[in-house]
């Protein structure tokens, strides 16, 4: 009898620790769509890509000096709005726009991504913005790439973020798509020093593609 009564109480105990650790799990998920949903990304950031974007701005805690994240996704056309900088605090979308991807990785859509110099090629994963400077493209902002191996040569190969005049409406209407440029995310001319301003100096960057290389070796989302 005595037997059995310890057994029930630790199958209770048990019972009681598994449920709430069930709960602990789970919690960040709901709370990751609860900020998706506050923020009003439906219709224009998927919540699988900003959940990735989420887990990676948590685990840069030490890094990062804003409470902003950056997100590039690069699974949609260059035809359509694919950077969005959203306030995790605040808990608002600031700023929708056009992005250009690297000459090499595709035309219309992303498709080839490598971290290697001269590849004119995108890199994917998630970086820290650096500082600004006045460079060949104007005012611009540095990234450093944070995972070895996919984004890490970003500084060697000068990918920043910049303005450019083929990141536009017009652009797209005559050909259907947006210009390349070498690798860099480049901004429509009108909104890009906003942008560089309120993102610079330790804000956290995603930059999302359909790639299964990344997706397998990224510590960031795995």
């Amino acid at each position: 009898m005595r037997n059995s009564l310890r057994l029930l109480l630790i199958l209770i105990i048990f019972s009681y620790f598994s449920i709430d650790y069930g709960r602990n799990n789970v919690m960040l998920e709901p709370d990751n769509h609860q900020l998706w949903i506050d923020c009003k990304l439906g219709g224009d950031l998927s919540f699988d890509i900003f959940n990735f974007g989420m887990k990676g701005y948590r685990k840069m805690n030490s890094l990062k000096k804003k409470n902003l994240l950056t997100i590039i996704d690069f699974s949609k056309p260059s035809n359509e709005k694919r950077f969005f900088v959203i306030d995790i605090e605040s808990k608002k979308l600031l700023f929708k726009c056009l992005v250009a991807h690297g000459k090499n990785t595709g035309e219309n859509f992303a498709k080839s991504f490598s971290n290697k110099a001269q590849s004119l090629k995108s890199s994917l994963g998630f970086y820290i913005t650096a500082e600004t400077y006045i460079g060949k493209h104007a005012y611009s902002l540095k990234l450093d790439g944070l995972e070895k191996n996919i984004n890490d040569n970003a500084r060697n190969r000068e990918i920043v973020i910049h303005g450019a005049d083929y990141v536009s409406p017009e652009f797209i209407k005559a050909h259907g798509r947006l210009g390349r440029s070498w690798g860099c995310p480049a901004l429509p001319l009108g909104v890009s020093k906003e942008i560089i301003d309120k993102i610079s100096n330790g804000s956290c960057l995603f930059i999302y593609g359909i790639d299964d290389f990344y997706k397998a070796n990224s510590h960031f989302i795995n």
